[in-house]
């Protein structure tokens, strides 16, 4: 990654998702640091611990914890760390999705309730429950981010069940960016085009939505983890201090293209 102006000296981050070094949320966390930033980061468990640790100690992060957020008292575990270490918080990223295999792959019709409500409280509610905890840290404002994608605004084919999940976490960062923001905490719904992530290995198909990205893309050519890292830290700083809500296309222009 190429050497940036420190515009985050100082600056706390919290960012929860990076599973190996393709991940969105590392590619955030590289952004974050390269501009100054200190950092916590998480694994989900003890088998994704020797693929994010190294990753941790090579960032200089300076809190690292496991974090499921499906096991109780392990979010509240990793914020009390942040607060006993830091004091405070300045952004957290929430990058984690899930949906059981057999819903996701296949139509919405066909997902269990149960794999719905799994999916919804892994990869929308969380997100809730983590800016709850954040806010209280948040005493001199922040931000929060949210990965999404065009599937929660458009039918996207093969996406299926997670395109609901994520609408409603869009939804749900406008209406937190509301509540947060007369304490001013920024709240960002980040859109990024496809990306050769292992989670995105579970959609059918893939190929094809990489393709298409391409082909729509004004730019003509896919983004990656890096151009999602450094505008989360862009909209981290006071250059932005007056954008919250929306939902940031970060995809070369393709959304705008029918």
């Amino acid at each position: 990654m190429d050497a940036v102006r420190p515009i985050l000296s100082g600056h706390k981050s919290l960012i929860v998702g990076i599973a190996n070094d393709q991940s969105i949320a590392y590619g955030c966390a590289e952004a974050f640091r390269a501009s100054g930033a200190d950092l916590a980061i998480t694994w989900l468990n003890e088998k994704a611990r020797p693929h994010v640790e190294p990753l941790g100690q090579q960032l200089g992060a300076e809190i690292m914890a496991p974090l499921n957020v499906e096991n109780p008292g392990e979010l509240e575990a990793v914020f009390e760390q942040i607060r006993e270490r830091w004091g405070r918080l300045d952004s957290l990223i929430h990058s984690i999705a899930f949906a059981p295999k057999e819903d996701l792959q296949g139509g919405l019709l066909d997902c269990s309730s149960e794999g719905f409500a799994r999916a919804m409280d892994v990869s929308c509610h969380s997100f809730v429950r983590m800016a709850k905890l954040a806010a209280p840290l948040m005493s001199d404002g922040g931000t929060m981010f949210a990965m999404s994608y065009l599937g929660a605004e458009r039918v996207v084919t093969n996406y299926n069940v997670m395109g609901p999940v994520k609408a409603a976490l869009e939804a749900a960062c406008r209406y937190l960016a509301y509540e947060l923001g007369p304490r001013d905490i920024r709240v960002h719904a980040i859109s990024p085009g496809p990306l050769k992530t292992r989670a995105a290995s579970g959609i059918k198909e893939f190929d094809r939505l990489l393709n298409d990205a391409v082909e729509h893309s004004p730019l003509g050519a896919l983004v990656d983890i890096e151009d999602v890292g450094f505008a989360c830290a862009y909209l981290a700083t006071k250059f932005a201090r007056r954008i919250t809500g929306g939902t940031i296309y970060i995809d070369g222009g393709a959304n705008i293209v029918a």
